[in-house]
This record gives structure tokens, C-alpha cells and sequence, in this order.
């Protein structure tokens, strides 16, 4: 087998995993993207016979490829107009044991949004240690701190993640007629039967980015999610029809629908039957890949 052949085996099985950790890393699909490009070409150059084990050198140069990014990201997203969310990550079905990266609950949206509030480094050292098995030792030579510093880190983005209760477990028999409900609510303004689908401390985030009209701040309160959606009915902004099919956006149950021409997801949280966050992604540049579920 010719060198180039060996490195394109080793890089395609390693995909999906590098994929998920640049993914953990940025929340957006196309950088990831960018990212893996970046990595392939850099592992094409070096001869495999100077690499004891092909898996970890890749994983290492897509890690620091990824925190160039965090780094030069940070000024961008200072300027970021509106609520920031991850690029969605769309599945037909639901997050189990044997699901690709994509669905699994560690790319879930509250966690990235969580990630996202860690110094790249912190990001990192968390994100290497517990979905990625690396020794203290390995994540030190990898972002250039010790192993006890690293340990801290990891120790600090634990408690930083520590505490919030999950949501209901996916399930397409418990949430689908709570997404049902909801997009039925929504187009009629039913303000009583959707105070009745929310949790009390509800939040609302949209991203439009700029691009497309969006709210520029997160909603908070049944009362201000309720009166958000009926306004909108009222302006008949929202398509009515039926439901549109049931999908998982990054492990939450939701649906993809175009709402006044404009392509978007929609993802509910769940617990105890209500629902006690909405994440809407609007903006056009974080929606490409999406365009194939729609």
C-alpha cells in the first residue's frame, strides 16, 4: 500500500471522532470542516514511519488547531450581534447508545453553551480528559501547561459544569406531542395552552446573527415566551399546517421549518413534561448543512 493510501485510511477512520472533538471545541459545523481540512494536509506531509501512534498525532494538531481558533474567535465573538448558538446538528432519530457523535449528549446545546463560557485552554483540558481519555500528562505537552495545572483546569470546568439537572431522557413517544402541542400553540397565539407547555423560568434564545430578523436578547419568563410566540401569530409570521416531522437537534427533540422564507431549527428542553428551553437558529451561514433534513 502506497504511503498517501495509508494516510488516507488512517484519516478517514478517525474522522467521525475528529469531527466530534473539533465540534465540542467550536460549536460550528463548517469550522470543524475547516479544521479537519487543515489537519488532513498536515498529516499527508509527515512520513508515518516518525509517528509512533497516528490517532494521537492527529487528535493533538486537530486540539491545537482548534484553540488557534478559540483564540482568534474570541474578538469575533465580542462583536457577535444577538444570542450566539452552536451550529445545530440535525438527526432523524433518537440519541442511544450506538449513535454517531452528532446526537450523543455531550454535543447537546446547554453543554456547548456552557463550553463556550471556558478560556480555550480550560475547554480543552475538560474536553480531553472526559470524552477523550487523555492522561494529565498527554494534555499538558498538548496546551503547553503541567499536569497538576491541567488537573486544576479540568477541576475547575468540572464544577462550572457541575449541577444542572438533566432533561427528560429522549424519547419520540413522550416528546413528540409536546412538540406537536407546542407548534400548534405557537400558530394560534394560544397564550393559555402554551403557559401550560412552559416551565416558569423558560428561556427563548434565536439566532439570526445579524443575517435575519432575530430577537437580540434571551427571553425569560412563560409569560414573555408566550406573549413572544402569540405576537407572532398575530402577525402571521408563522406558517400554520401541520407539524413538521420530529427531529433531533443535537440530541433535543425539535423540527426545521421555514418560517416567512427563512430556514430555521427549533430545540425544546424538557423536564418533568414542560418545556424549559427554546433554541431557534436562524442565522443562513449556520444552517447549510442543514438545508439535506429540511
Amino acid at each position: 500500500m502506497r504511503q498517501s493510501d495509508s494516510h488516507s485510511q488512517i484519516f478517514e477512520g478517525e474522522r467521525r471522532r475528529l469531527a466530534g472533538l473539533a465540534y465540542r471545541m467550536t460549536g460550528s459545523v463548517a469550522e470543524s470542516d475547516d479544521i479537519l481540512q487543515d489537519a488532513a494536509l498536515k498529516f499527508r506531509a509527515v512520513d508515518l514511519s516518525c509517528i509512533d501512534r497516528p490517532t494521537r498525532w492527529l487528535s493533538t494538531v486537530v486540539m491545537r488547531l482548534c484553540l488557534d481558533h478559540l483564540r482568534s474567535a474570541r474578538a469575533r465573538r465580542e462583536t457577535y450581534i444577538g444570542a450566539w448558538l452552536p451550529d445545530p446538528l440535525v438527526a432523524d432519530h433518537a440519541p442511544g447508545a450506538e449513535s454517531d457523535w452528532i446526537v450523543t449528549e455531550d454535543v447537546g446545546i446547554a453543554l456547548i453553551l456552557t463550553l463556550d463560557t471556558l478560556t480555550p485552554e480550560m475547554r480543552a483540558a475538560f474536553i480531553l480528559r472526559d470524552a477523550f481519555d487523555y492522561s494529565f500528562k498527554e494534555i499538558a505537552v498538548l496546551i503547553g501547561k503541567s499536569p497538576t495545572a491541567c488537573r486544576q483546569l479540568v477541576s475547575r470546568a468540572r464544577r462550572k459544569l457541575a449541577g444542572a439537572e438533566p432533561p427528560d431522557p429522549p424519547s419520540k413517544e413522550t416528546h413528540h406531542p409536546l412538540v406537536a402541542a407546542f407548534w400548534e400553540a405557537s400558530r394560534q397565539g394560544d397564550m393559555d395552552r402554551l403557559l401550560s407547555l412552559f416551565a416558569n423560568d423558560i428561556e427563548v434564545h434565536t439566532d439570526g446573527g445579524g443575517k435575519v430578523p432575530a430577537a437580540i436578547n434571551i427571553l425569560n419568563g412563560s409569560r414573555n415566551a408566550a406573549r413572544l410566540f402569540a405576537g407572532l401569530a398575530r402577525k402571521r409570521t408563522l406558517p400554520a399546517g401541520p407539524c413538521p416531522p420530529l427531529r433531533w437537534i443535537n440530541g433535543s427533540p425539535g423540527f426545521i421549518s421555514l418560517e416567512s422564507g427563512i430556514l430555521q431549527t427549533t430545540a425544546l428542553s424538557i423536564r418533568s413534561g414542560r418545556i424549559e428551553t427554546i433554541w431557534i437558529v436562524r442565522n443562513p451561514e449556520k444552517l447549510k448543512h442543514v438545508r439535506s433534513h429540511s
